[in-house]
């Protein structure tokens, strides 16, 4: 029986959702990697370890997740997803333990896949596929406006306690799960058919049919390969920037806690501004220019890894994290568009779903060794290897650009870039899983 209360239209709900829910995550992700590093004291390998976890969660958990979505009910599925994700961050907050730690990861990992599809599947169920785009770039601006809140939030509540912040976002979204069990309806809700449903046969008929599709092309299969390699440097970097910058530096002028929230806000402030001007400037419906682009962005992300790694001053280490953050952010919705132009609209959704099987699969394999680096000899150790992980990268890319054929111009993939604008927790938050 449903607990809902009172009879709000779908769309307010929803955009309390995405404010609330950017708002409540940027209060703690702010000052979280500061409250493992300097509170909980966590070493490198610990770090990683947090991070691949979760990973290993998130995609073991997304068939049994899926089927609560796709079978009972996507208001459910979201209520619980938050009500676990508050859950993971009191525990979190509360006990700072590496134990506790990795356990609110399960909590945070099975919440995250939960929400994860079902929150946009719901809207559009209720509201119509005619008006999804817009709601959902309309939520995206919303959740920018939350972050920019939350930054300083997180930053007064850290000054008073570094773990404050944790543990008022965790009390954030568990009164956002509380409140949607009032306020959230259901109105058009249709049990997926057996055929469509999540199961792990139909991950795995995906993954095959994706990998038939990929060796077809060897334009998706250089993608993928780029994608792996993606995963593959990913945890390393994200889990021990926030340690390299406590660990070998010495802050100027302010606390660690003001220096993470303007870390955080000079990355969120200069993403939104360079992805507009990319978007305005290069031409994404010519898939080779979005390759070449993206080529270009991914050699200056290897370049300011290295940097960052090596830097021994302060403001030439913020400047070359900056610029790794910017160049990540900026690559993430031309990514998907240039997977989009290269695959059939058939295979479409099977290979999105392969690419990120990947990602997770190289994100899990990459994490420990470098966080062993890490702990055996040093965090700069092993913020160089993930740059040299991250460098094989280079012939997939070359490879994929010489067999891509010139196009004609190609229609807009507008429903790539408002899924990719809508992403909340993850990508750009995910980083800071």
């Amino acid at each position: 029986m449903s607990l809902q209360r009172f009879n709000l239209p779908a769309l307010p709900v929803y955009l309390l959702i995405v404010s609330i829910g950017a708002f409540a995550q940027t209060t703690v992700f702010t000052m979280n990697m500061l409250y493992q590093v300097e509170m909980v004291k966590l070493n490198p390998l610990q770090l990683v370890l947090v991070g691949t976890s979760l990973e290993t969660v998130c995609f073991l958990s997304q068939v049994p997740t899926g089927i609560i979505a796709d079978l009972y009910s996507r208001r459910l599925s979201v209520i619980l997803g938050y009500l676990l994700t508050a859950c993971a961050f009191l525990l979190e907050g509360l006990i700072p333990r590496f134990e506790t730690i990795l356990f609110a990861q399960v909590l945070w990992g099975i919440g995250a896949t939960c929400i994860d599809g079902a929150q946009e599947a719901w809207i559009t169920d209720e509201i119509g596929e005619a008006q999804a785009g817009r709601i959902f770039t309309r939520g995206a601006q919303l959740g920018q406006l939350a972050s920019l809140i939350g930054i300083p939030f997180s930053v007064w509540l850290g000054s008073i306690r570094l773990n404050l912040p944790v543990v008022v976002g965790g009390l954030i979204w568990l009164l956002l799960s509380l409140t949607l069990l009032w306020v959230m309806p259901e109105k058009h809700f249709q049990p997926t058919p057996k055929a469509e449903r999540n199961t792990w046969h139909s991950m795995g008929r995906q993954l095959s049919e994706g990998s038939k599709a990929v060796r077809r092309s060897p334009v998706l299969l250089g993608i993928l390969g780029v994608t792996f390699f993606l995963g593959l440097s990913s945890e390393g970097f994200d889990r021990l920037q926030t340690a390299h910058f406590v660990n070998n530096f010495q802050f100027p002028y302010f606390s660690s806690v003001i220096w993470m929230g303007i870390i955080n806000a000079g990355s969120l402030i200069l993403s939104i501004i360079i992805t507009e001007i990319i978007r305005r400037r290069i031409d994404i419906t010519q898939s080779h220019l979005v390759g070449r682009t993206l080529f270009v962005l991914n050699l200056g992300v290897i370049g300011g890894i290295f940097c960052f790694s090596l830097a021994s001053h302060f403001y030439l280490a913020l400047l070359a994290f900056w610029s790794v953050e910017l160049l990540r952010g900026t690559s993430r919705p031309l990514y998907m568009t240039w997977i989009a132009q290269n695959s059939e609209s058939r295979v479409r959704a099977t290979v999105f779903s392969t690419a990120g099987q990947v990602d997770a699969i190289g994100q899990i394999a990459g994490g420990p060794g470098v966080g062993y680096i890490g702990e055996r000899f040093g965090i700069r150790a092993a913020l160089l290897t993930t740059g040299a992980l991250l460098s094989p990268i280079i012939p997939f890319f070359i490879a994929a650009l010489r067999k891509e054929k010139v196009p004609a111009t190609m229609e807009p993939i507008e429903a790539t870039l408002q899924s990719e604008q809508h992403i909340s927790l993850d990508d750009s938050q995910k980083d800071m899983l």
